[in-house]
């Protein structure tokens, strides 16, 4: 073992001699580093522009097309069934139809039961299955996305509501104040659309939004114990805590065996048609029909056996017809209209996130492109109209979604069979839900959020990274030990912490060279890499701004202390260099030219030269501009580490 040691430290030091040594017998050719033709304020000022809000180039198609047709683009661009309808043919229908009819019999009994979520009537639940999805269907881009309300967003908006005015107290300020959160929600949506910010909402990390979801499945299926239990009495409050406090509190007296059973019957058959569906992809209509399959059982034994009077609690009368028209009853001015700003922001958020991952998870098993601004707006808009059509917050519903995509929706069309299905059940069947129990509901809220806990996803955030993994674990605790927008507060802050963190505190190494190569690569990734004697090289793995240009200067006259030490104590020569590769560099500010500046001067005075490597075309251009290579010498910036090397280990003594 010792010999093999022994061996490879010998191979080692050949080849760190065979280097030095080519270095001098050859007189290198080293290319310049090209500094850029200088750009006028203007051009620089738009090109900046173009890329943060037009990285796509959306106006690609426009270009050299008559006038007529340029009409006809933007159209179907806020239109996109102007696009797609026009090669839409028999086949395409007959999937649309199908997946369209089975949306339409799951999103049923979901929206009567997601309603009581937001502590809205049953109804309001079905209108919001009925405007959005037409509207959507005509302005969004995506062919797979199911569109209504779904679970968070219901049960967010709802805690948020409940927050500024009590339901039970004030049903027609309540009432009034949603559709204001709708509103306000939908002018949020368009307004990131229009303005392109979409890239706001990758602010939230996938890890946190995970954490966030998984939480809010647990408290919206505790929240079901209450109609799950029969239990009259019940906590508003949705932290673990409380609510288990009121479950146990009522069990001797409110608890309903009757209900219980209900529940429990019907749960263990959603949850065995569910597994049935996972197993067989091809009976993927069975847990998407067992929803309504559930409902008209348990309403008919509900009927026949006159249970609510003993105790099950039954929907009750849901209103026949179409939606009313609510634009008056939406608060534009008041002490009421900041709280609905307030609440439809965050609600409008959280529905943009979902359904935006959606559309993409879909897009990109169809390998179509998925315009996020444009879906932004569609959303956006549909949800404006729906606040003026008696609609409270909806978005893209993941588990119909999924569903639409396996029964083999071609288009957005399957949205308007299921808005078309809808329509006929609020016209002609709603008051045949009169006596469904709410235990049922409850079932079929429970077994459509377990989906929603991704435990595998957090064991493998756990693996990738540690920190994710704290943001995915605070959110998930916030969200059941606190609330939902405490669990939300923490998603976010955490997600902000650790891009604060990754820009003021960004990677370093030093690099050393692959044997029989002129390739330099990180030394603790490539143990074997050499060292180059009297050489120090530092790669900087980040654009150098305010925020880190200090540590970045700190942390590498840090490696150049600790390789001292160590060469010092094994008798190598003394370091006469500093190369720092910049090709990570994307970007440098004055506070980062300051730093390059004061890192020159403490290399002074330790007798090190500072030499640049491949700095990038923005970066070169502002080292010039700031008159940076005046001062340590055009000479000292190379275009490849290599190079660099190679030009310092002429200039170094003989002997080293």
């Amino acid at each position: 073992m010792a010999n093999s040691n022994g061996d490879a430290e010998e191979k080692k030091e050949m080849d760190i001699r065979s280097f030095s040594s080519s270095q001098h017998n050859q007189t290198p050719y080293i290319h310049k580093v090209g500094v850029p033709p200088k750009q006028g304020i203007f051009k620089e000022f738009k090109t900046t522009v173009k890329e943060t809000f037009f990285a796509d180039d959306p106006l690609r198609s426009f270009k050299d097309q008559p006038r007529s047709r340029k009409l006809v683009l933007g159209l179907q661009a806020i239109f996109p069934i102007l696009d797609w309808g026009r090669s839409y043919n028999l086949r395409k229908f007959r999937g649309d139809l199908i997946s369209g009819l089975t949306i339409a019999s799951l999103c049923i009994p979901q929206d009567i039961g997601y309603s009581k979520l937001a502590n809205l009537d049953p109804q309001y639940g079905l209108y919001s299955s009925f405007v959005p999805p037409l509207v959507y269907a005509f302005m969004g881009s995506s062919r797979d996305i199911a569109i209504g309300p779904v679970a968070v967003v219901s049960l967010l908006l709802g805690t948020l509501l409940r927050n500024e005015i009590d339901p039970s107290k004030h049903p027609a300020e309540y009432l009034r104040l949603a559709f204001t959160a709708t509103f306000f929600a939908g002018i949020t949506q368009a307004t990131l659309g229009i303005l392109r910010l979409g890239f706001l909402i990758d602010f939230l990390s996938h890890a946190a939004v995970v954490g966030f979801m998984g939480g809010a499945a647990i408290t919206i299926a505790l929240q079901q114990l209450k109609g799950f239990l029969g239990i009259k009495k019940f906590t508003k409050k949705t932290d673990i805590i409380s609510v288990m406090k009121s479950v146990f509190h009522s069990v001797e007296h409110e608890w309903n065996w009757q209900t219980i059973l209900i529940g429990a019957t019907f749960l263990t058959f959603l949850l065995f048609a569910k597994y049935i569906g996972k197993k067989n992809k091809k009976l993927f209509w069975v847990p998407a029909i067992a929803p309504l399959i559930s409902v008209i059982l348990s309403t008919f034994f509900v009927y026949i056996t006159h249970a609510d009077k003993r105790g099950v609690a039954i929907v009750g009368r849901i209103e026949k017809g179409i939606n009313p028209p609510s634009v008056d009853k939406i608060y534009f001015s008041g002490d009421y209209l900041m709280k609905g700003i307030r609440t439809g922001i965050v609600a409008g958020m959280i529905a943009l996130t979902e359904a935006v991952a959606i559309g993409r998870t879909f897009a990109s098993m169809k390998d179509y492109q998925l315009d996020g601004n444009k879906e932004m707006v569609a959303l956006g808009a549909m949800n404006i109209v729906g606040s003026m059509t008696s609609c409270y917050v909806a978005t893209g519903s993941f588990s119909r979604s999924a569903v639409n995509y396996m029964a083999g929706c071609q288009t957005a069309f399957s949205n308007i069979v299921m808005s078309v299905v809808v329509f006929l059940t609020l016209e002609f069947i709603t008051p045949l839900f009169k006596f469904t129990p709410n235990a049922i509901l409850a079932a079929i809220i429970i077994s459509a959020v377990l989906g929603l806990i991704d435990y595998e996803a957090a064991i493998l955030i756990w693996k990738i990274d540690k920190f994710d993994f704290v943001a995915c674990i605070g959110a998930f605790f916030g969200v059941v030990f606190a609330s939902v927008e405490i669990g939300l507060l923490i998603a976010v802050t955490i997600s902000f912490a650790k891009i604060l963190l990754q820009v003021t505190r960004p990677r370093t190494a030093t690099l050393g060279r692959i044997p029989r190569t002129n390739v330099y690569r990180n030394t603790q990734q490539y143990p074997e890499a050499t060292k180059v004697p009297g050489v120090v090289i530092v790669r900087v793995d980040s654009a150098i701004y305010f925020s880190n240009s200090n540590y970045i200067k700190e942390r590498i006259l840090r490696w150049l202390m600790d390789e001292e030490e160590q060469r010092k104590a094994t008798s190598d020569p003394k370091i006469q260099f500093l190369i720092v590769e910049m090709s990570p560099v994307t970007d440098i500010d004055t506070s980062g030219i300051h730093a390059l500046e004061e890192l020159h001067r403490s290399l002074i005075k330790r007798n090190v030269q500072l030499v640049l490597s491949n700095p990038g075309r923005v970066v070169i251009d502002k080292l010039h501009a700031s008159k940076f290579p005046d001062q340590i010498g055009e000479d000292k910036i190379f275009l490849t580490v290599a190079d660099a090397v190679l030009t310092c280990s002429l200039k170094l003594p003989e002997e080293v």
